[in-house]
């Protein structure tokens, strides 16, 4: 939220520098993300006034104008706005001045014509974004003076960024409510002073769901004028809020909702057929919005409705059937206590958001409604004129206010310092919450615009944000510290993490919530959905760590990166019946942790040293089985995501751990990636643990080398024979004196089947007693030919 100093000053203005008041604010848990000022930096633009404007001879688009700045002659500055005209006062950027962005003014010649100079737009000087022409000055603008100085351009702007607790805060006057309990500084309360009525016309409302509206309250204005200009005064503060201007009555309304936090509305009285119902909406009605989306109504969707149809989103957005235009002349003006959980989520499944909606789902006052009509409707009546009628007030149920009570040893405890009772008390007085004492307790009543204010904490929390952050002592801990023993056969997180990233990969984090479509491509599973998602895009949360990973390859390639190396540690969830309940798990969710990998681009960055290739399937398993402290198996498998025969089930003792492959061509295509990227995904519980070194004696003794040549089918994997192997040499004891067996051939082609293939595998033999003899070497190399003839049907082709 934006607030201007001068703004928020007309209110509550403290003897404090402008960084003092942003620092105050934020110590008190209003916290000011950004002080700037209000336009950003240029110079040498002054107040200048058109005296003549005459086409220009070689150019229909463009005007010359002479041009008055201050300095006793006239200038010729070219213009091409639409707008330009004789006696209009505009902002006139000189030779040598320079713009926002670093845009320097020159004389130049345009189509024959010298410019000695600019006129400027407001987009011209970064004041908004209106770029149809001129920025207009007031006519009593000084001639010839700074435009920084004329408009107050060096004023500060505060963007606050406010909790969803501060509900109060989200105006300039609650704003300033806060900084005058914070400084002590006397608070201007406005004057609400009931507008004159001169006409009896009414308009019919009926409130069909007292739970959706608990106040009502509108009136009908005649005889307005649409086109009148809001005051200057009015835009500038509109503008440096964030809010472009529109029309009179959309800026007043906007204004006050504002200065006050009190979102409004302004009908068309003229297109309103009968009167106006508050009910929730019927399935199959549809809304078109005034920023021109039409969106399909859901039962729990609030509405305001006619006779005839529904002509707006109650408390969110109007409709455009009933939007005021340059042809409006009655208009019905609307402020209403909507109640925040009939408000809370409905602008977000039509993926927008809003100002008035952002603060009914957080509570509006319900008290002021009737004063802040009255004010609205003096702001039209003294800027577009009309007639007013009586006010309606149809109340059906307030928010309750119940009592909340404070203990003062409670609070002591809690916040680790014995504040004096009487300072206690101070907070509630300039806070403005009515207190009594009882006993050894304070019992507030909260004010009708507090809806944070529930339990004890909540008044802890005011005391202590009061009475300053910034004054509780620093005090170390007195706990022993104690250190935790840590197995020798795990690794701790931390040292895994360095371990991954010293594979050349960088670590991610990634959202858990994420898109719903793509996850259940990416994981085959269906994702646990969210009640109320933080964004459209990300409804469900993650199965799979692959659509964070493939979202941030994204990016990376939208700016030019060529080589992409990720990984992420974090947890997916899976609904699983078989969860219970405990201090980190939630009933019915289960939530493991796993280690993702994605590898994209060449192999390596670009080099003289070696040839350039892709990354592929075996660079990421040589990663995986670098960084694995158990053994790994792969086996060929198929999934959803990744390519058909370049994906591997990886394994481990325990089971089936996880995925390796090649992204799915059709979601390469999908996600409009230029190559496949390899990617992975395994359980991380094994990959903490290690083998423990062991001793073994080192042998003295020549080892005996044999190389075995065996005829398998095609289909069998190198990985599966050397799991017999290793099988053979811990259960036939004469084959246990094979120290190491290494995989260093592949044949295919002459002398074999089609569906055969022959495998080299390079042995070790060793005893640390002896020197092996020939018949020992050649009997361990027969309990292995012999156990893979009876295992996977292997037959000898050639030995050594």
């Amino acid at each position: 939220m934006r607030v201007p100093e001068s703004w928020l000053r007309s209110f509550a203005s403290p003897d404090w520098t402008s960084e003092e008041i942003a620092d105050r604010l934020t110590m008190a848990g209003l916290e000011v993300e950004e002080a700037s000022a209000a336009a950003p930096p240029f110079r040498g633009v002054v107040v200048a006034e058109v005296r003549s404007v005459a086409r220009h001879p070689n150019a229909d688009k463009l005007s010359v104008c002479e041009v008055d700045v201050g300095d006793g002659g006239l200038r010729t500055i070219v213009c091409g706005a639409p707008n330009v005209a004789a006696g209009m006062r505009v902002a006139c950027a000189l030779p040598g001045a320079e713009l926002p962005g670093g845009f320097a003014i020159k004389p130049v010649k345009m189509r024959g014509v010298e410019s000695q100079g600019m006129l400027c737009s407001a987009r011209e000087l970064g004041l908004s974004e209106d770029h149809s022409g001129l920025m207009a000055l007031e006519g009593d603008a000084p001639l010839g003076a700074d435009l920084r100085g004329a408009l107050a351009l060096d004023e500060l702007v505060y963007t606050l960024k406010l909790t969803p607790n501060l509900a109060h805060c989200m105006s300039v006057f609650g704003v300033a409510r806060e900084l005058s309990a914070i400084s002590g500084a006397a608070l201007r309360e406005p004057a609400f002073e009931a507008a004159p009525v001169g006409i009896d016309d009414r308009l019919p409302v009926r409130i069909a769901a007292p739970d959706l509206c608990g106040r009502f309250s509108g009136r009908v204005i005649r005889g307005v004028d649409p086109k009148a200009p809001t005051p200057a005064w009015m835009r500038q503060r509109l503008e440096r809020a964030g809010q472009r201007s529109i029309s009179a009555l959309v800026d007043i309304s906007n204004y006050v909702m504002l200065e006050l936090g009190r979102p409004s509305h302004v009908f068309d009285l003229d297109r309103i057929d009968g009167g106006l119902e508050v009910r929730w909406a019927r399935e199959g009605e549809q809304l078109k919005l005034l920023n021109g989306q039409t969106v399909d109504l859901a039962a729990d969707v609030g509405v305001i409705a006619d006779a005839r149809q529904v002509e707006s989103l109650a408390g969110i957005m109007g409709g455009d059937s009933t939007a005021v235009s340059d042809d409006t002349r009655n208009v019905y003006l609307e402020a209403a206590f909507w109640w925040p959980a009939a408000i809370a989520g409905r602008s977000r499944r039509y993926n927008f958001a809003t100002d008035a909606g952002a603060r009914f789902e957080r509570g509006v006052d319900a008290a002021t409604t009737v004063d802040h009509l009255e004010y609205i409707t003096r702001l039209i009546l003294a800027i577009c004129g009309g007639q007013a009628g009586p006010v309606e007030d149809t109340i059906t149920a307030l928010p309750a206010r119940e009592p909340v009570g404070l203990r003062v040893a409670r609070a002591r405890k809690v916040i680790g310092v014995d504040i004096p009772e009487a300072e206690i008390a101070s907070v509630f007085e300039r806070l403005r919450l009515p207190a009594r004492r009882e006993a050894d307790r304070f019992v507030v009543t909260p004010p009708s615009y507090r809806f944070d204010l529930q339990i004890e904490e909540d008044l802890i929390e005011e005391v202590v944000r009061l009475w300053g952050y910034e004054r509780l002592p620093l005090r170390p801990p007195k706990s022993g510290a104690a250190m935790r023993p840590m197995p020798e056969a795990r690794r701790t997180l931390g040292a895994f993490k360095r371990q991954v990233a010293a594979r050349d990969y960088q670590e991610a984090i990634h959202y858990s919530f994420v898109a719903g479509a793509l996850d259940r491509r990416l994981s085959g599973r269906d994702p646990i959905r969210l009640l109320n998602p933080i964004a459209a895009q990300m409804d469900v949360m993650r199965t799979t760590l692959w659509g964070g990973m493939l979202e941030s390859l994204r990016a990376n390639l939208n700016r030019k990166a060529s080589r992409v190396r990720l990984f992420e540690v974090g947890r997916i969830f899976v609904a699983d019946a078989s969860v219970v309940a405990g201090p980190q798990q939630v009933q019915g969710v289960a939530q493991p942790r796993r280690l993702g990998l994605l590898a994209f681009g060449p192999h390596l960055d670009e080099q003289w040293g070696a040839s350039a290739r892709r990354v592929d399937f075996f660079d990421v398993k040589g990663d995986l089985e670098a960084v694995a402290g158990v053994a790994l198996g792969f086996e060929p498998a198929g999934h959803p995501a990744l390519h058909p025969g370049r994906s591997a089930c990886i394994v481990t003792s325990a089971g089936p751990a996880g995925w390796l492959g090649e992204l799915h061509p059709a979601l390469v295509q999908e996600l409009e990636l230029p190559l496949p990227p390899v990617v992975a995904e395994i359980d991380l519980d094994p990959l903490l643990e290690r083998s423990v070194p062991v001793y073994e004696e080192v042998s003295k003794f020549p080892p005996v080398i044999r190389d075995l040549s065996i005829v398998v089918a095609s289909d069998l994997s190198a990985a599966r024979i050397l799991s017999e192997i290793d099988a053979a040499i811990a259960g036939e004891p004469s084959a246990q004196v094979i120290k190491n067996v290494k995989l260093f051939d592949e044949y295919r082609g002459k002398g074999l089947e089609n569906k055969e293939k022959s495998l080299a595998f390079r042995l070790w033999m060793q005893d640390t007693r002896r020197t092996l003899s020939e018949a020992e070497a050649t009997a361990a190399v027969d309990a292995i030919v012999a156990r893979l003839g009876r295992t996977i049907q292997a037959r000898l082709r050639s030995g050594g």
